[in-house]
């Protein structure tokens, strides 16, 4: 649909010309007008078709053709080539395109200034050159392969460290008595390296959360085995060892309730079975033991032991844990001698546990009968059957 456009009259042999070199310098599928009265500003794209007083329905822009170029000046036409590409995408129709209501016309002059600036501006740049001197491009490459080739080893070893005893000897890895590193030495050491990281971020002034009341949860009897026959209470003691005076010490639950001050705290307990419980614990501080019973001075370690620990059967089976003196030695690890404001049960290990909320259940010791500061890390019971010595939260 094309209208019409008032035009000056021109005299037939420059029209002529005019004509034909507007035909040869522009595309049939683009007719521009410009007005000349602002040879400064850049053209301005006028929507044909539209009359005065004519009813025109809302067509997609695929099917408008743009009204005819005329009177354009040689600079302009130049001009015109060159913006060629950045205005056939102006004027591309709109994937998009619905109908809109009767009797609207939309408008497509728009100023192609800001956008060809716009789209100079996020179009793809070329590729740029980086000059790189060669003794460096050298130097990446030597220290490239050298990191390859130890990454390389370190697997081969590792890989290898897994493999019996009688395919490193057919592969003439190993010959006669020699052996290779065994393969629960390097498990060993994989299942230590988060308990490395956790130690080396261990802070001695890291609380967990503390909880009110209100906000307590049961807490279900959790022995490792059997729940041991209460018996045992009335004649029950804590053996001290490994203590800078050289002694053995033997303090009974009177000793401690009336020599240490009693703490209160409500923590979570965390199993790593998986469940956790917020309780209601009270006790001494077992920094305060240290301070009143020092150990040794190379001692770096303490061994809680439960004597009276039973198996699944019923059957004597001694209950012992590893735990670090700066551990031990934390604001909020308790002996504790108290549940919910009341004398610890047989369920929760009377008459003294071991309450570590830094640590997972496991290292917290029901029924502790004895602690032993050593140099070295002692054996730990579950550590022995596979699980992490560290078990930190």
């Amino acid at each position: 649909m094309k209208s019409e456009q008032n035009r000056d009259p021109l005299p037939p042999e420059d029209a002529s010309s005019t004509n034909a070199k507007t035909e040869r310098e522009t595309p049939e599928s683009l007719e521009l007008c410009f007005v000349e009265e602002q040879p400064s500003e850049l053209p301005r794209l006028e929507r044909s078709g539209v009359g005065e007083g004519v009813e025109q329905e809302h067509v997609c822009p695929k099917e408008v053709e743009a009204p005819a170029l005329t009177n354009v000046k040689p600079s302009d036409a130049a001009e015109i080539l060159e913006l060629q590409p950045e205005l056939d995408e102006v004027l591309s129709p709109s994937a998009d395109c619905e109908p809109g209501p009767a009797g609207s016309t939309p408008s497509i002059a728009a100023e192609h200034a800001p956008v060809l600036k716009a789209r100079g501006f996020f179009r793809e740049q070329p590729p740029q050159m980086i000059e790189v001197a060669p003794n460096v491009l050298r130097h990446w490459t030597r220290r490239d392969v050298l990191l390859f080739g130890a990454g390389a080893i370190a697997a081969l070893a590792g890989g290898g460290s897994l493999l019996p005893q009688a395919t490193l000897e057919r592969l003439g890895v190993i010959h006669g008595n020699k052996t290779w590193p065994k393969k629960e030495w390097f498990l060993n050491r994989a299942l230590r390296i988060d308990d490395d990281v956790a130690e080396a971020l261990y802070s001695k002034d890291r609380l967990v959360p503390t909880y009110t009341k209100s906000q307590i949860t049961p807490l279900k009897n959790n022995y490792n085995g059997a729940t041991p026959d209460p018996g045992y209470i009335p004649e029950w003691q804590l053996e001290l060892n490994g203590l800078a005076s050289g002694l053995t010490v033997s303090l009974n639950i009177r000793t401690l309730l009336t020599r240490f001050q009693v703490h209160e705290q409500i923590t979570r307990l965390v199993c790593v079975e998986g469940w956790s419980a917020i309780a209601w614990w009270s006790g001494l501080r077992f920094d305060d033991l240290l301070r009143a019973y020092p150990p040794m001075s190379q001692a770096k370690w303490v061994r809680v032991e439960s004597s009276v620990n039973l198996d699944p059967s019923g059957n004597p089976d001694p209950y012992f844990v590893s735990l670090d003196l700066p551990t031990a030695r934390h604001p909020q690890t308790l002996l504790a001698t108290h549940f919910k404001g009341q004398p610890l049960t047989v369920d929760h290990g009377a008459p003294l546990r071991l309450l570590v909320p830094i640590k997972l259940g496991l290292k917290n010791v029901k029924a502790i009968t004895k602690l032993s500061f050593v140099a070295e890390e002692p054996s730990d019971y579950w550590a022995e059957r596979g699980y992490s010595r560290y078990d930190g939260i």
